[in-house]
């Protein structure tokens, strides 16, 4: 006997047996005890939820020779096993997705004038009825308005914006919740001791959070899960192999090098995901659940119930959430959730992912509002901390020098600079910026002003009236600690960038006179003491 499918073989029979849409169920039963059954009812919800079972139940109980107290059928009787076989010509089941035209709903118009063979009513259930055209929805509604008197029309849809209110109108319309992950669960648990298998209830809890509210969609991924680890016990690490997902230990890993801007450390990870042959898209999703997941423990008291996780942790979770402001978490769901979607179209998903980790780790990147909020954060961070240097601002030969652990090597003598050397350092400022591979170094350097003063010398100004500009002269001028040390190692990037000895001042500006003022200032001054021309440039 060929092998069938979990949600096909415990498909539910009895209304008792739906799941998750008691509000339905209960609304259904009152009707058939009382014989208030309506003409049409719309069933409308997302997949996997019970909308065509329902209809088969209804079908069956309105025509059940010997029903339930609970209006349930029987399934005992003659008409109950004919409508079940599916040889019963009382129940048509219509799939409006390849029956979508006017001839076909002018078919049923026509078969409608003989009444039921056997049992009371005829059922007509139309799948996915939104798939109808115009025509054929124009042509179901007089009929469909007035039927004949043992006629009832079950209409099911995933789309129910796709159906015209004059549709609508004419039917009773029942919702179909999504189905909790508890429900899932708890029906899962029931079929795996009903078949004799084996499966960790923490499995059964991830495969039933994967089935996002369906069902059948649930019981999918069980039988996948089943097919693999047969005669096996199916554990939770064996779910997360087989469905290309993995362990929240992994995101709390990448969600730290991300704080820490460790953008080497954060693309590493994705690769050995990658490397394990985990689903990217999948990957995505539930890194996008594990922040949701910190944001509301973030911003719920006594969240634990809420997330549907244990004590411990949940204790993980919120001491990871109390270390990131709301806005930073914000951030990285929008971004997360814009790669979810571009991914769905990609062929290249992995450098789309390593991009968005890229943008994670480096919010100077973006100009928007959420990235300054977590730049500010991370300077306020580095004030608490001293503003140790970060090893980037040196020259990428002593960076070198620094990583391979090698000796210290005497570099020659390099002479003083001349005037036109310094002057050519200040103008070549920002080619030297550009140097610098740390995002925030490089932002402070940028808000120097680079003068030549009345000595010769190259003049680096703070204007400190700028919040970004105070930070800066906290690095290089007011850090008793650290700044003498920042200051040598940025003269050492203006000498291996000039090739020679540049002096160097540092100085705080608190007139808050433009930087373009101060230079022309200074360069008038030095040109004229050394008899130099000043050539102005061409815009």
């Amino acid at each position: 006997m060929s092998y069938m499918a979990l949600y096909r073989k415990f498909r539910p029979q009895e209304f008792h047996d739906v799941k998750g849409q008691d509000h339905i169920v209960t609304a259904l039963k009152n009707q058939i005890r009382t014989e208030r059954i309506g003409h049409a009812y719309l069933f409308t919800g997302t997949r996997g939820t019970g909308k065509t079972t329902v209809a088969k139940i209804l079908a069956r109980a309105v025509n059940c020779e010997h029903p339930n107290e609970d209006g349930s059928p029987c399934n005992e009787c003659e008409t109950c096993k004919h409508i079940l076989s599916g040889n019963s010509m009382n129940v048509i089941e219509i799939d409006a997705a390849s029956n979508n035209g006017v001839d076909n709903i002018r078919d049923i118009i026509e078969e409608v004038s003989y009444p039921p063979t056997e049992g009371k009513y005829k059922v007509y259930i139309i799948d996915e009825v939104h798939m109808l055209s115009k025509p054929a929805f124009n042509a179901l509604l007089k009929t469909l308005e007035e039927p004949p008197s043992y006629v009832i029309f079950v209409l099911a849809t995933t789309e129910v914006q796709m159906v015209p209110i004059t549709i609508l109108s004419r039917c009773q319309r029942y919702d179909f919740h999504r189905i909790t992950i508890d429900t899932i669960a708890a029906r899962m648990r029931e079929l795996m001791d009903a078949e004799g298998i084996e499966i960790e209830d923490k499995a059964i809890r991830y495969i039933a959070k994967c089935a996002d509210g369906s069902m059948r969609d649930g019981l999918s991924l069980l039988d996948q899960c089943i097919a693999f680890y047969m005669n096996q016990k199916i554990t939770y690490d064996g779910v997360l192999q087989q469905l290309g997902a993995v362990d929240n230990e992994i995101f709390q890993k990448l969600l730290g090098n991300i704080r820490s801007k460790n953008t080497v450390g954060a693309i590493s990870i994705i690769e050995d995901v990658v490397n394990e042959g985990r689903e990217l898209t999948q990957f995505v999703n539930d890194f996008v659940w594990y922040m949701r997941n910190l944001l509301l423990a973030k911003s719920m008291e006594n969240a634990e119930d809420v997330l549907e996780m244990s004590t411990e942790n949940y204790r993980q979770l919120k001491e990871t959430a109390d270390k990131i402001e709301d806005q930073i978490l914000t951030r990285y769901i929008r971004i997360l959730s814009e790669l979810s979607n571009d991914m769905k179209y990609s062929s290249q998903k992995r450098i789309l992912l390593e991009v968005a980790i890229i943008r994670m780790c480096r919010p100077q990147m973006e100009q928007d509002m959420d990235s300054l909020i977590e730049r500010i954060d991370d300077l306020e961070k580095q004030v608490e901390n001293g503003l140790a240097i970060a090893p980037q601002l040196a020259s990428p030969q002593a960076v070198s020098e620094s990583h391979e652990k090698k000796a210290p090597i005497k570099k020659a003598m390099i002479p003083d600079a001349t005037p036109e050397e310094v002057k050519r350092v200040a103008e070549g400022w920002r080619g030297l910026v550009d140097r610098v591979r740390d995002g925030l170094v490089k932002e402070y350097m940028s808000r120097f002003y680079v003068t030549v003063n009345e000595e010769g010398k190259l003049h680096l100004i703070l204007d400190i009236s700028e919040p970004n500009a105070y930070m800066a002269a906290t690095w290089f001028i007011d850090d008793k600690e650290h700044a003498e040390e920042h200051q040598a190692k940025l003269r050492e990037m203006i000498n291996d960038y000039a090739g020679a000895q540049v002096p160097v001042v540092f100085d705080k500006n608190e007139t808050g006179k433009s930087s373009s003022d101060l230079y022309e200032d200074a360069i008038s001054k030095f040109a004229s003491e050394h008899n130099l021309d000043v050539i102005e440039e061409e815009e």
